[in-house]
């Protein structure tokens, strides 16, 4: 893929360094040289200092042959912008922008962009600790789903996919086993000590906990 990140601060660095060592191509934009340092030795992308709504610039990086556009500076107003431009003007089919204020998330959502709110997903996850350690709703872009790990044993063994998913409220995507991960058919058996990796519905949640014998922590 080819990827133009806006912003090389902590979050931004760190992006370009796992794409492109990953074998992706990236540009990483900045409005400072200085902090192109924190990309290290082993980043072999592209860097560009100027900002990341500069239509001329971003044109000089072929923002018209980019897979994805990610604007994660530290100010919401230059993300939005930047979004925008990339969405709007040179219609990327991916674009990401890091969100501070989670008032705004919802503007940026009516805006038809996918948000990163590095405040709504540390919540998310405090809450879902709090609430049952084997949830976690941040692992969906959705406020209404989340993922929830499940270890079989004594009732469990011996039945198929299934036998335990509830239309509608929780399906098992996936099982962990001794030799691997498994995408599971309905008729896969459950073997002792497999992990089970659902997507269940957030207002289901508390259903699927006593369906399964799942004790809060």
């Amino acid at each position: 893929m080819y990827v133009i990140i806006v912003g090389c601060g902590r979050v931004g660095a760190e992006l370009a360094k796992l794409l492109s060592g990953e074998g992706h191509d990236v540009v990483i934009i900045d409005k400072s040289r200085d902090s192109f340092s924190r990309l290290g030795d082993t980043f072999n992308g592209l860097t560009m200092a100027g900002n990341g709504f500069d239509l001329a610039l971003l044109k000089q990086v072929g923002i018209e042959k980019a897979d994805a556009f990610c604007a994660v500076t530290n100010g919401d107003n230059t993300n939005l912008i930047s979004a925008q431009v990339a969405k709007k003007i040179f219609r990327v089919p991916k674009v990401f922008a890091r969100v501070y204020d989670p008032q705004r998330a919802h503007i940026y959502a009516a805006l038809g962009l996918d948000i990163i709110s590095g405040t709504m997903l540390f919540s998310a996850m405090l809450r879902d600790k709090i609430i049952e350690s084997r949830f976690s709703s941040y692992l969906i872009e959705s406020k209404d789903l989340g993922v929830i790990e499940i270890e079989v044993k004594n009732s469990l063994v011996g039945k198929t996919i299934q036998d335990i998913n509830i239309p509608g409220d929780f399906i098992v995507a996936a099982v962990r086993r001794m030799q691997g991960v498994i995408i599971p058919e309905p008729k896969t058996v459950l073997k002792n000590k497999d992990i089970l990796m659902g997507v269940v519905k957030v207002s289901s949640l508390k259903e699927v906990r006593e369906k399964f014998h799942l004790v809060e922590k």
